[in-house]
């Protein structure tokens, strides 16, 4: 063991402590222990030695080996959660840039694209779960994390429970998906969680992913699909159909609208459907001779 990895030790039970205090999920915690471990190793010190200057050339780094935007802001919150909290440093995060990540749109399947997507998932389990991520926009971790008491038949809900920021919501429960559940029920008999995994816990999130990719291929779509695919389809869908762009929100738990909005600019039926001021106007194509 080197001098650095026993001095991040109890930096990181402090960190960790930090973490849990703030209610952060695992799979943060998991992703900002690492990132400083990684941010750690690079520079090969304890990282409560490393400054402003040593982000910065982390940074640089990382950029150089193509990490996706995503990813680099995610090691700029886990570093500007270890100098703000854990090492009380209030003057380094802010200084500490976030990358302006490329505003793509999302990939969108049509209604066909969908079924056939869902009819080629050979899998019960998957089938039922993936259908169920798109008929109620779920993420692929609330999917996998729903329980057979979190659907209300009588009111016609699904309880979403601990999703992005640990919040809870509601989300409609279609009758079509209720009789598709009910016979995925009397199949598989779950218990506890709706798609059980093995022992005591739930089916492990990856089994959707490499379900998706194999449904991909069998439906033969050139669009790569994801379980948040499904989402994205999900909520353009319902925008197309005439949905208020707020309900979508609430539906989806964005906490911010804007984050919503991006889907008016897939839904194309809407675009297509939406009137334009040239059609007010009387104009003669032909000039007069």
């Amino acid at each position: 063991m080197t001098d650095a990895t026993a001095a991040v030790s109890p930096l990181r039970r402090r960190m960790i402590d930090d973490m849990s205090l703030r209610n952060l999920s695992p799979a943060t915690q998991r992703s900002y222990i690492h990132a400083v471990k990684r941010f750690s190793q690079y520079h090969g010190r304890s990282p409560d030695r490393l400054g402003l200057e040593d982000v910065r050339a982390f940074q640089v780094y990382l950029v150089s080996q193509g990490v996706s935007w995503g990813a680099l802001n995610q090691t700029v919150c886990a570093l500007r959660f270890f100098y703000g909290v854990t090492l009380d440093r209030a003057e380094i995060p802010e200084r500490i840039a976030y990358a302006r990540t490329p505003r793509k749109l999302p990939a969108i399947l049509s209604a066909d694209e969908v079924v056939r997507f869902l009819e080629a998932v050979s899998s019960l389990k998957a089938r039922a779960a993936l259908t169920t991520a798109y008929a109620a926009g779920l993420r692929a971790a609330e999917a996998v994390s729903l329980k057979v008491a979190d659907i209300d038949s009588d009111r016609m809900l699904i309880q979403v429970r601990h999703g992005k920021g640990a919040k809870d919501r509601t989300v409609m429960l279609s009758p079509q998906l209720l009789g598709i559940l009910r016979t995925y029920w009397r199949l598989a008999r779950p218990e506890e969680w709706l798609f059980p995994g093995r022992g005591d816990k739930p089916i492990d999130v990856q089994v959707l992913h490499a379900a998706c990719r194999s449904a991909t291929k069998a439906a033969g779509l050139v669009k790569r699909v994801s379980v948040h695919t499904l989402r994205h389809s999900f909520a353009t869908h319902l925008l197309e159909s005439g949905t208020d762009i707020r309900i979508i929100q609430v539906l989806l738990g964005h906490g911010n609208l804007s984050t919503t909005a991006r889907y008016t600019h897939v839904a194309t039926s809407t675009i297509a459907g939406t009137q334009s001021p040239f059609d007010r106007l009387t104009l003669e194509v032909v000039p007069p001779a």
